[in-house]
């Protein structure tokens, strides 16, 4: 089994309700096991005009292929009433593979890791409540280095 961290976010029909859902979806995941969850935190939408995002981040160790995890991860999204209307729209849930293990995936459905996490807040701090600071990215920078680079800005914690 690989230790993975799979980004959550939700900013339509009671976000914080869309990502307990979520959690208890990923318990029950084949051949995998719920490790822990993050706290809970709101965000701005990166777009103006949408609602504010819940977002956390859980780990699970799963013995799943790359493309079978995020297959399952997409069917708990639809199942949770997820419509992949536009890119970077409102949404009822957003699953995302942070990382991988140690893996490099370079797919045409799946880049690990995720893309732009370094740079966002509200993937880090709830990853960093999981994974240890030492926790080494593909380009070798460690958490702690990406945290010193991201500041805890535009992030409220709210209960989970």
């Amino acid at each position: 089994m690989e230790r993975v961290y799979i980004g959550m976010g939700s900013n339509l029909a009671d976000p914080a309700d869309q990502l307990r859902s979520a959690v208890q979806a990923l318990a029950q995941l084949p051949d995998s096991r719920l490790i822990g969850v993050s706290a809970f935190y709101q965000s701005d939408s990166l777009l103006p005009g949408q609602p504010r995002y819940t977002n956390a981040v859980a780990a699970i160790d799963s013995s799943l292929a790359p493309l079978d995890l995020l297959d399952a991860l997409q069917a708990i999204e639809l199942d949770q009433g997820r419509e992949r209307q536009e890119r970077w729209g409102p949404r009822t849930l957003d699953l995302d593979i942070l990382l991988f293990g140690d893996r490099l995936i370079d797919e045409p459905r799946l880049k690990v890791p995720h893309y732009h996490m370094h740079a966002r807040p509200f993937v880090l701090y709830p990853l960093a409540e999981l994974a240890p600071a030492s926790l080494k990215l593909s380009d070798g920078r460690t958490l702690a280095q990406l945290l010193d680079d991201c500041p805890f800005i535009g992030l409220e914690r709210i209960p989970s």
